[in-house]
């Protein structure tokens, strides 16, 4: 198999639109759902800058352009998050709104499989409370 024959996940679920629905639909769902109100609750009041970083962040990610790290260097993402109080609560009100915008923007179970796991585990790693 040559290079050009692998895809990036990026590539896979449909590259810049398929993020931007993800992000969109992640952060629509945070804003709304009553049991992402911890999780919501230590996010600015206005989201576009959080979801724009968001995006920004899952491009690069996913495999796509690394356009994070050209406009903010280096993720440092537990270190970004740690004046937020993150819990097993927000954490888990977290995953529910990623799990849910995944499940309604990436129809491919496959995909959605391979995706998952290393963001549960990075949600666990931004846990900074008890």
């Amino acid at each position: 198999m040559n290079a050009r024959e692998t895809i990036t996940l990026y590539e896979a679920i449909g590259g810049a639109d398929a993020v931007e629905r993800l992000v969109r639909r992640f952060y629509e769902l945070m804003d709304t759902l009553p049991e992402a109100a911890r999780c919501r609750a230590i996010h600015p009041a206005e989201l576009s800058g959080s979801e724009a970083k968001f995006r920004d962040y899952m491009t690069g990610y996913l495999g796509g352009p690394p356009v994070y790290v050209e406009k903010h260097g280096h993720p440092r993402l537990r270190m970004r998050h740690m004046p937020a109080p993150i819990g097993p609560e927000e954490r888990d009100e977290w995953l529910l709104c990623f799990r849910r915008a995944l499940e309604e923007t990436v129809p491919d179970i496959r995909l959605r499989a391979v995706i998952m796991p290393p963001i549960e585990k990075l949600a666990y790693h931004m846990q900074n409370r008890s």
